[in-house]
């Protein structure tokens, strides 16, 4: 191992996990063994061995000296840390990709996962008025190619929920937010997402302070994320991602039924289209 490179277009995290999974296995360590020396847990390390999580350059460095690799990982670290997303919201797009099941609380826009084309151009040109269109372009491309994961019929379960908000604000014009709408309601009537809505009248909530992601996954503990405003942070951290669910949870109380969010959407989706 110590004498090759990993390949840049065969997903290198995916091939850098099973590395660090065979050299810990042939140093006789266990994940909580190799953990403690990096001051992280044994599940953070399963985490990197299955490319749920990212391995940033001093880890790489670190794991080298302690199994002993001849500088593999810190050399093919910067292969596994490309990504198209945004760096506040690389690890979390792609370890959204490994989910079994993922739980979204969208405040203000509808989630990437369930954006159309326009209504996600419509986003990424306000957030950067005054970008190229090629940067455009790539930002739509990349934040579309993320609904893929939705091609499968079952996995992963993807549970929605939306401020009202999130479907009065006109995004880009009537026309793109009745054809976001009809995306939205075309999925739930598939049977492919549930998707609940908090109307106004439910007043204060748990989720005013911003957008949460719950993940969790068939081989690695669970994840939370948190974003601001151009800022994200991934959680692992058992108390952490347990307060997050526990607001989500709240979050799902507040909000209307499925059945009764259906109906709002639709309303909201013919006033866009006969206004």
């Amino acid at each position: 191992m110590a004498g090759k490179n990993l390949d840049p277009s065969s997903s290198p995290r995916a091939l850098l996990g099973a590395e660090l999974r065979v050299a810990r296995e042939r140093a006789g360590m266990s994940q909580a063994e190799l953990g403690e020396p990096l001051f992280v847990s044994g599940s953070f390390i399963g985490q990197l061995e299955t490319g749920t999580r990212r391995m940033h350059l001093e880890f790489a460095r670190q794991i080298d000296e302690i199994l002993d690799t001849n500088g593999f990982f810190a050399r093919n670290c910067a292969a596994a840390a490309k990504s198209k997303y945004p760096d506040h919201f690389a690890e979390a797009a792609e370890a959204e990709a490994l989910a079994k099941t993922i739980r979204d609380y969208a405040p203000q826009l509808i989630p990437g996962l369930l954006q159309t084309e326009a209504y996600a151009r419509a986003v990424c040109r306000a957030y950067q008025p005054t970008a190229p269109e090629q940067v455009i372009d790539e930002l739509v491309e990349s934040r579309l190619a993320r609904a893929s994961l939705l091609v499968d019929p079952t996995t992963p379960l993807l549970w929605c929920v939306f401020d009202e908000a999130v479907i009065r604000r006109e995004v880009g014009s009537r026309e793109v937010m009745a054809e976001a709408l009809r995306h939205i309601l075309a999925l739930v009537r598939s049977h492919r997402i549930i998707v609940q809505v908090i109307p106004f009248s439910a007043g204060a909530h748990a989720g005013m302070m911003g957008l949460l992601k719950l993940m969790s996954f068939d081989d690695a503990p669970p994840l939370s994320y948190a974003e601001g405003n151009g800022t994200g942070q991934l959680f692992d951290d058992p108390a952490t991602v347990a307060r997050h669910v526990l607001n989500y949870d709240l979050l799902t109380a507040s909000a209307l039924s499925p059945r009764e969010s259906l109906t709002v959407i639709e309303s909201a989706a013919k006033d866009y289209e006969h206004a």
